[in-house]
């Protein structure tokens, strides 16, 4: 048992009282506490997206329900870059499109790819990125926000288009998987 659960459990109290006897290095810093959560709802999108992309035939790929809509692989394309390049930017980590720039047509195992490519570049983020970066306030539409709020802006956008595209697998015929829940 952990010093705090000891604490806890003897003291008969809440957290708060266990916490103020802890030392330093039994309690999580507030960018611990971040990043853990961060990469936890990152680690459930990942699952969710690549369910949710595998489940499309390989040759409905480049299938649009109309002709001003995405196809189902750009779906996806949009969302890597669109992700890559505002944590970049934002964060001032390097951009890995911006040295290669992705197929406007992409199959299958390209987009399964990308999306591996995306979130990989996401924990790393998360993992790297300095706490005073992470921890800072910056401009978000029109408001301040600290920089790991534009992590969860970033998979809200991802859920956006991840709605989209079963959506998409419903006009094919296709019974999308149900979420797995947090």
């Amino acid at each position: 048992m952990n010093r705090l659960t000891f604490l806890k459990n003897l003291l008969g109290a809440g957290l708060m009282p266990a916490v103020a006897l802890a030392s330093p290095t039994d309690m999580e810093t507030e960018a611990q506490r971040i990043r853990r959560e961060l990469l936890e709802a990152w680690v459930m999108s990942e699952k969710m997206t690549l369910i949710t992309a595998v489940q499309m035939p390989a040759d409905s790929f480049d299938f649009r329900y109309t002709p001003e809509a995405m196809t189902f692989a750009e779906q996806w394309r949009h969302c890597c870059q669109f992700t890559v390049s505002q944590l970049a930017v934002r964060l001032g980590v390097s951009n890995p499109y911006q040295a290669r720039e992705l197929p406007k047509t992409m199959a299958k195992p390209e987009v399964l790819n990308e999306l591996k490519v995306m979130y990989t570049f996401v924990r790393q983020t998360i993992t790297t990125v300095p706490d005073a970066k992470l921890l800072e306030m910056d401009d978000y539409l029109g408001d301040k926000i600290p920089n790991w709020r534009l992590l969860y802006a970033m998979e809200n956008h991802l859920i956006h288009h991840r709605g989209q595209c079963m959506v998409y697998l419903r006009l094919k015929g296709i019974s999308p998987e149900g979420y797995l829940g947090w």
